[in-house]
């Protein structure tokens, strides 16, 4: 009954210089693998019926209602992310088990629930610790222990970036919600070598590394994307070279429509449209942080609080990395970036 018209108005807003930017800039990815321009279009309008569905049902759906399903759907993320070792349902792509055959969706990409429901799953826990009154029965463990359980799922996926994504949001979450922290230190202190570990046995993760320390060299190489992306947002200059212009021909930028969509945006809109996306995205972000600071319920003000938290701190970190600021992560940009899972 209770809704904020300025925030839906900057989520479509997004959305919809989402699809603009993936109509102009993947035109010519989608017409030279599949060879049809509006490919990616038509799939992302499909995904976005579905997700406008699932927007409108956890707007109207009653909070108890979504707590009282939280153990099914959690349950059933981790299911859909064990699923995918099963051979015949889990699509293995360039040496990753992250995706799902469904019926009717070519694949699906259950890590991306993943980032959803750890934030619902702790924000209820949150809630019920904050509930007990003596403060030495209150305790983190089941909170960690499911972090963990997600973060190892993603990992086993050969989802790297996403799992520490996910625990960092999880880490969040523990920090605004003034639970204890005497676990964090010996955890991290297990978790930095481990983290490590993990990028020296991956050589893609090392030639990541490699690459983002020595970005002028191997430029038809390993460092081409990033190459590409840094040209692309020089040619748009101030004002940028216009929608509609060939971009991708010109500057080359492989799968453009996936990880590296910004670069096209830039190019296109310049340096005044990276300034616009800026301003809407922290626009939304400041409507959905009222929103969560202002709710009354712990859990739907947590739940708000880390849902936003995905999205800003995601929309960031993608832009760090086509802007050659951190390593190429993989992680892609909400409402921009093509996917359906997302």
């Amino acid at each position: 009954r209770q809704y904020d018209k300025v925030c839906i108005f900057f989520v479509i807003l997004l959305w919809g210089i989402g699809m603009s930017a993936l109509l102009f800039c993947a035109e010519n990815s989608a017409q030279r693998i599949f060879g049809d321009p509006f490919y990616f279009v038509k799939r992302q309008l499909v995904s976005s019926v579905a997700g406008f569905i699932l927007f409108i049902v956890f707007a109207t759906v009653n909070m108890k209602t979504i707590r009282r399903t939280l153990p099914v759907f959690v349950m059933g993320v981790l299911f859909l992310c064990l699923l995918a070792f099963v051979p015949g349902i889990g699509i293995e792509k360039k040496g990753a088990v992250r995706w799902i055959r469904l019926p009717f969706i070519s694949s699906f990409q259950p890590s991306e629930f993943v980032k959803f429901a750890v934030v619902l799953y702790l924000a209820n826990l949150f809630d019920k610790q904050a509930c007990i009154v003596d403060p030495h029965e209150r305790s983190v463990f089941p909170a960690v222990l499911g972090l963990v359980v997600f973060v190892t799922v993603v990992f086993m996926q050969k989802d790297f970036s996403t799992g520490i994504f996910v625990f960092s949001v999880g880490v969040v979450l523990f920090f605004v919600t003034g639970a204890k922290l005497s676990w964090l230190i010996p955890f991290s202190m297990l978790a930095i070598p481990v983290t490590f570990l993990m990028i020296a046995l991956e050589p893609y993760r090392m030639n990541r590394l490699i690459a983002f320390l020595r970005p002028s060299e191997d430029l038809q190489g390993i460092n081409y994307q990033s190459f590409a992306a840094h040209r692309a947002i020089n040619a748009g200059g101030f004002w940028g070279r216009g929608i509609g212009s060939n971009l991708t021909k010109l500057n080359g930028i492989p799968e453009i429509q996936a990880d590296y969509i910004f670069a096209g945006w830039a190019e296109a809109t310049g340096f005044l449209g990276v300034l616009l996306y800026f301003a809407l995205l922290v626009s939304f972000v400041v409507c959905a942080y009222r929103i969560a600071l202002t709710c009354k319920n712990r859990f739907g003000a947590i739940g708000a609080f880390g849902c936003a938290t995905v999205i800003f701190v995601q929309s960031l970190l993608n832009c760090a990395v086509v802007g050659g600021v951190v390593p190429n992560t993989g992680i892609n940009l909400p409402f921009f970036s093509s996917g359906g899972s997302a």
